[in-house]
């Protein structure tokens, strides 16, 4: 056994059985090498001459030599067995004092008792505690007299602001990547714009084809002859002039059927295909509006989102027509197709 277990001899006086110590099983072998009569821990014996020895000395003692620590005959640590059972028993019954008793503790048990009592044990240098000045920190017990709470809680900021400056230094450079990221969207809108007013035909096309995908996705059973009602409506959406709002809260919400009736007519005249002439005059009202326009509340909660619109505007009208192929970026919640129509008392301009 090592030297720190050195109180895990037997009490010759008080001994439950009282066999003389050198008669009793004991390791003849320190982790310094030299023998010292102790207690067996975890034990285990050679084959052949059956010394015994607690498992971790011989394990030390093999890293140096293959040989028995007592007799010099050859053995290596695979060659080692389990002590009989009756040492086992004799050890189990030996009552021994516990590993703390330098430190105060005066408790007298049984060999088989001592690890359950170490667990617990009130003198245990090493037991875990909690400091009692407000810092709050567990400690192992024999660094409690020396702990400083506010030397603990200055390590705690530095490290806490070392964290933070790690984080800030991460924010720093995705936000970096991020400008980065906007600059070249930025760029290439401004290419595809040049690209698009040297030829309207390609523009024209490249419409066409993404809201043919659109309707790919949201109606795959669609009937063919959908292909060309598609394209006369990007035509025209293409023909209306780009509109802007300038006084949202003139919006009328509730038209009634005369301006209706009027807005109609200006739509049928702007060559708006009549397939979706009758579904852009219903969705002019706010009871077929998306739900983050159907009412006064989340008009007002949702405003801030209108500046993203795509609208044209409806000839020599105060109103608007907000196509769905134009207006994908927008949520399920902000847009209805084919389109909405909004109506204005005021504040409807032409982008020129």
């Amino acid at each position: 056994m090592s030297l720190q277990m050195s109180a895990r001899v037997p009490l010759d006086a008080s001994a439950a059985f009282r066999i003389p110590l050198l008669v009793y099983p004991h390791c003849l072998i320190h982790p310094g090498l030299v023998p010292v009569i102790g207690v067996l821990e975890e034990p285990v014996q050679a084959p052949h001459c059956e010394h015994a020895f607690c498992n971790a000395c011989i394990t030390q003692w093999f890293s140096q030599q293959q040989i028995c620590p007592v007799d010099r005959t050859v053995v290596t640590l695979a060659h080692l067995r389990p002590v009989p059972r009756i040492m086992r028993n004799m050890l189990s019954k030996l009552q021994i004092t516990c590993e703390n008793a330098v430190f105060g503790c005066k408790a007298v048990l049984r060999l088989d008792q001592l690890q359950s009592h170490l667990k617990d044990c009130e003198h245990n240098p090493k037991r875990p505690v909690m400091c009692g000045e407000g810092c709050g920190l567990e400690m192992p017990k024999d660094e409690l007299p020396n702990h400083n709470c506010i030397k603990h809680l200055r390590s705690v900021v530095q490290q806490q602001q070392s964290k933070i400056a790690e984080l800030e230094k991460t924010a720093a450079e995705h936000k970096h990547q991020l400008a980065e990221q906007k600059r070249d969207i930025q760029l290439l809108k401004a290419y595809m714009r040049a690209i698009r007013s040297a030829n309207p035909n390609l523009q024209n096309l490249e419409e066409t084809i993404e809201y043919n995908e659109i309707l790919d996705i949201t109606l795959p059973n669609r009937h063919p002859a959908m292909s060309c009602i598609t394209e006369e409506i990007i035509r025209w959406v293409n023909s209306l002039q780009p509109a802007r709002v300038t006084r949202w809260g003139g919006m009328i919400s509730t038209p009634d059927a005369v301006l209706q009736a009027v807005i109609k007519r200006s739509l049928i005249d702007s060559g708006c295909p009549l397939s979706i002439v009758n579904d852009l005059i219903e969705n002019a009202h706010e009871r077929n509006w998306p739900q983050g326009l159907a009412t006064l509340e989340t008009r007002q909660m949702n405003r801030r989102y209108y500046e993203n619109y795509v609208a044209k505007r409806i000839p020599g009208k105060q109103a608007v027509v907000v196509m769905a192929c134009e207006n994908q970026h927008m949520g399920e919640d902000m847009i209805l197709e084919p389109g909405l129509v909004m109506i204005f008392a005021h504040g409807v301009e032409e982008i020129l």
